[in-house]
């Protein structure tokens, strides 16, 4: 490799030597509040539809912000690539922040709303932005540790979030779940500010932004994602609204592609899936946001319902595997340093599978130490698979394509969710109406047991419908390993540092 190419990249890495633990902490902070706030409206609704009404719409504070996020991923990708990570990244905060703001200032549930996606707006460049500087602080002998930092802190706030947003709204004021981000938020960018420095890149081209394909990707993900978060519980499935979105997607997929081909430099670049290992760790890591909705949003419910657990019994029995998960991906890089990403990566996700394969043949009732052991071993398994993915994947490209590398990454795992949620959603619901010979759905079968007029009918069902969801789960496992048998090159081609 030539000298020329050995110094540009050398003078591509952030000059945070002396100054790198004060923007890691920045780094963490921003990955917090990210994480934070995808889950710690969900246990104060009660409250803010109290206050501001709009029940039969409160889903969009979740779906809205999550919608948000996901769809700008891959902009905020190119441009950390074409600007630099650091003025994407202050960018992405005020704007979060300002999203925070007016969500306090919120005078009913549609401003609200609206405010929510002004925030995921900034979160998918805290999310995307501190990955792929987290690849640029550190080589990649070093590059476990942060992930590893990072992985624990996104676990732990995202298992945190419920618990905190139901005791400020119960202690406070619902409001104060939105005014936290505001002194948080501000010292994190005060240290982007101060502390992180990138060095002046040749300009060697004029930075020209796809903004047509900005658009026509946001268009296609927003309309794409919304069919998928509403079908099946706004509306049916088959239904006018639901075929006339999904058409509508379709048809914007096809000018994402007629303006991406066109575009000098398109946001979702062609070589993001016409090589072997980004195509196939996407692919991955989508599989892997599909099997994680199992987990994270139907074992509480199968706790509560079926072992008869408090919810704060049922949400630790969840959050052991944020106990096992970041510490498995911190001892990872022992393991691909033996036998490469590829293959710790297979070996992690394989055990896995057999995991959620063994989910459904617990004994009924069962205890909750028997979840409970098999939520701490998936954890480990997962934390073998992701991180050496993501360091792998990311140490295959230069800086110039790093920031586009993490977020088609990022943008998978987060589309796999969506759908995840959708598809397992349908299948649970499917499972307990062929039980109880009729219609209905988990959620209003829940309120019933929780209210103390369903019969053991009922918890057999719910059972029968969560192990529908873990077989499903260990399918999508599956087939994220034959990904990575058959699509992903053995040994990824990594640069040097």
């Amino acid at each position: 490799m030539d000298s020329t190419g050995s110094a540009a990249r050398e003078a591509a890495r952030p000059a945070t030597t002396g100054r790198r633990g004060a923007v890691v902490a920045a780094l963490m902070l921003s990955m917090a509040l990210a994480a934070l706030d995808a889950t710690i409206v969900s246990t104060a609704v009660p409250q803010i539809v109290g206050d501001l009404g709009g029940f039969s719409v409160f889903s969009w504070l979740f779906s809205g912000y999550l919608l948000a996020v996901t769809v700008t991923l891959p902009v905020y990708g190119k441009l950390s690539d074409t600007f630099g990570r650091k003025p994407v990244l202050i960018a992405g905060s005020v704007v979060f922040l300002l999203g925070s703001a007016l969500c306090a200032l919120a005078w009913n549930m549609g401003a609200l709303i609206a405010f929510r996606v002004v925030q995921g707006l900034g979160g998918g460049a805290l999310q995307g932005t501190v990955q792929t500087l987290a690849a640029d602080l550190y080589p990649l002998k070093d590059r476990p540790r942060i992930q590893s930092k990072l992985s624990t802190v996104w676990a732990v706030s995202a298992v945190a979030g419920p618990g905190l947003g139901g005791v400020l709204a119960a202690y406070a004021d619902w409001r104060w779940i939105f005014l936290i981000n505001l002194p948080i938020g501000a010292v994190a960018l005060w240290l982007i500010v101060r502390h992180l420095h990138e060095p002046q890149r040749e300009a060697t081209t004029h930075a020209r932004v796809d903004w047509a394909g900005a658009l026509a990707v946001f268009a296609c993900g927003g309309v794409l994602l919304t069919a998928l978060v509403q079908g099946g519980v706004a509306w049916p499935w088959l239904s006018a609204p639901s075929l006339g979105l999904f058409g509508a997607g379709l048809a914007l997929v096809a000018v994402v592609v007629l303006v991406e081909q066109r575009a000098a430099e398109p946001i979702i670049p062609g070589w993001v899936w016409r090589r072997r290992t980004i195509a196939s760790v996407n692919l991955a890591l989508g599989a892997l946001g599909l099997l994680m909705v199992a987990p994270s949003v139907f074992l509480p419910t199968y706790a509560q319902s079926v072992l008869g657990l408090a919810p704060v019994a049922a949400g630790f029995v969840l959050s052991v595997w944020t106990l096992s998960w970041p510490v498995s991906a911190a001892l990872s890089q022992h393991v691909y340093r033996r036998i490469g990403f590829r293959d710790t990566a297979m070996l992690g996700i394989g055990t896995a599978a057999l995991l959620l394969f063994a989910f459904p043949f617990l004994p009924y009732p069962g205890q909750a130490w028997q979840p409970t052991l098999l939520m701490l071993l998936l954890g480990a398994a997962l934390g073998l698979f992701q991180l050496p993915l993501i360091v792998g994947v990311q140490s295959t490209v230069g800086w110039a394509e790093r920031g586009t590398t993490t977020a088609s990454v990022l943008f998978c795992r987060q589309t796999g969710q969506t759908i995840g949620a959708a598809v397992f959603g349908a299948v649970a619901n499917g499972v307990l109406a062929a039980r109880l010979g009729g219609a209905g759905d988990l959620d209003s079968v829940t309120r019933a047991l929780d209210a103390g007029t369903a019969p053991e009918a009922t918890r057999r069902a719910i059972a029968d419908a969560v192990h529908a969801v873990y077989l499903g789960a260990a399918c999508a496992a599956a087939l994220a390993f034959l990904v990575l048998l058959f699509l992903a090159p053995r040994k990824f081609p990594v640069l040097k540092d």
